[in-house]
């Protein structure tokens, strides 16, 4: 697995499909989720479609950097913000969702990219936003997959989906793998898939089990606040995806997402929830091929540095019907 070494300091694996002379898709995956949940299938799929894939581990997760000198006790934290002492919140979580976009930008110069279409699934949505509000210069497009805008009167998970996401999971192989049939409950009712999930799950542990870092990551989530006259200022073209059977970033987030950015495109997708079932990858791969397809190759940079491969040292309302026949409500 290749480690790009950045000038800030820090350390992301990451992996590539497909041809790098092909204009580049960077791909930000979400909340305590290694790259491995895109899909490698996926990937080569959108690949297939004439697309230089990248995909990479945030820091704290799978084999990037961590904080685990800095501790955080979500309790404490939670309480903190429930309360709106944010200073002492932010006191607590050693780095800013700002930071995990600079992240990802800093792996695209590392790798000699100088522009690319940004696509980001969740919290990898938000850290996308992210990067197309600090650094547009950078960001040929903007895909925000099952994602929201840091209000807190959108996108709102039910207490079900709630319970779940905060709920302790078993620290020993076994019970990790079987606590991911909890996360049906905010999967597609149709495709909902416990044995996919308990296999990402499986693979993650294997690879990288790494829980410390999830506190981290939703700190520094939830203390970026609100986006929304940032997004309305937003001039890369943006697509929006979200699904309707979305349970923990409900279809409002992706709404307003696509509300409040000039000229957003909006695909409401029946049958998908917070997850990407295959029998939608068609649909899916095919939205983003569409919404990059019309953009200008972008040039490259001269590389930082070689990123070499090594381990990482120890942490510090209009509809239209797909080729599948799936119907997908688009504004």
């Amino acid at each position: 697995m290749p480690i790009a070494q950045l000038s800030s300091g820090m350390s992301l694996a990451y992996d590539t499909f497909g041809d790098p002379a092909d204009p580049p898709v960077l791909l930000v995956m979400g909340f305590g989720s290694q790259m491995i949940a895109w899909h490698e299938d996926f990937c080569r799929a959108l690949a297939d479609r004439g697309r230089h894939v990248i995909r990479y581990d945030n820091r704290d997760c799978g084999l990037s950097t961590g904080f685990e000198e800095h501790p955080v006790d979500l309790g404490r934290f939670i309480a903190a913000v429930s309360s709106g002492d944010l200073a002492a919140a932010r006191a607590m979580v050693p780095y800013t969702l700002t930071d995990m976009a600079a992240d990802g930008l800093d792996l695209l110069t590392a790798l000699g990219v100088g522009r690319a279409h940004v696509v980001g699934s969740s919290m990898g949505g938000m850290i996308a936003q992210r990067m197309a509000l600090t650094r547009p210069s950078r960001v040929l497009s903007l895909t925000s997959m099952m994602s929201s805008t840091g209000e807190s009167a959108y996108g709102a998970a039910t207490p079900e989906a709630q319970a779940v996401l905060f709920a302790p999971r078993p620290t020993d192989r076994e019970g990790y793998v079987a606590a991911a049939d909890r996360e049906l409950v905010w999967a597609s009712k149709r495709y909902g898939d416990g044995a996919a999930l308990r296999d990402l799950a499986a693979r993650s542990y294997d690879r990288a089990y790494r829980p410390a870092g999830v506190g981290r990551q939703l700190g520094a989530m939830v203390l970026d606040g609100s986006r929304a006259a940032e997004l309305r200022e937003l001039r890369v073209p943006t697509l929006v995806i979200h699904g309707l059977d979305d349970t923990l970033i409900t279809p409002s987030g992706g709404e307003r997402t696509a509300e409040l950015v000039p000229g957003a495109r909006l695909l409401l997708v029946p049958d998908m929830g917070h997850d990407r079932p295959r029998e939608l990858w068609p649909e899916l791969v095919g939205a983003v091929a569409a919404h990059t397809e019309s953009r200008t190759a972008p040039p490259t940079e001269p590389r930082t540095a070689p990123p070499p491969e090594s381990q990482v040292p120890p942490a510090a309302g209009a509809s239209s019907t797909p080729s599948s026949g799936t119907p997908v409500a688009e504004r």
